[in-house]
């Protein structure tokens, strides 16, 4: 019988890199900006790709319904996304950052590029580019095996 070596069993060890680098971010943004990782991901997703549903940010976020409806509300709550209704799905809405939404990603988003820069200083360039690569490669492996 194999005995799977759970510090060499690669998914267990990418969730607790994952886990780790989202835990310093999400100090970070707790301290500077009062967001969570939750909230920042529909910011920087709505500023990127515009308005969109609650459900197209759950997939474009891979966050569940239940965490996408509590930043959304959050957000919502604090006037940095506004809703307004879902015209090609009437029981839906979109949302969409508002003015001080916009403000707050243009506070955020080069804090992230900083964290970001500070995190992977350490690789350069190359390996960098073949680690992106590979994570698109990985994520491309997991869609293939939902049926």
């Amino acid at each position: 019988m194999t005995t799977l070596k759970l510090d060499q069993f690669l998914p267990y060890r990418m969730s607790i890199a994952s886990n780790a680098v989202s835990d310093a971010i999400a100090t970070a943004y707790r301290a500077l900006f009062d967001l969570k990782i939750s909230e920042w991901r529909l910011v920087a997703v709505l500023a990127e790709d515009g308005a969109m549903s609650q459900q197209a940010l759950c997939g474009r976020t891979r966050m569940d319904k239940v965490t996408v409806s509590r930043a959304a509300i959050a957000l919502a709550e604090r006037g940095l996304v506004e809703r307004t209704p879902n015209p090609e799905d009437q029981r839906s809405h979109l949302l969409a950052l508002s003015k001080p939404g916009w403000s707050l990603y243009e506070q955020v988003a080069p804090k992230a590029l900083e964290l970001e820069r500070r995190i992977f200083e350490g690789i350069d360039a190359t390996e960098l580019a073949r680690f992106r690569d590979m994570l698109a490669r990985i994520e491309a492996g997991v869609v293939a095996l939902d049926p």
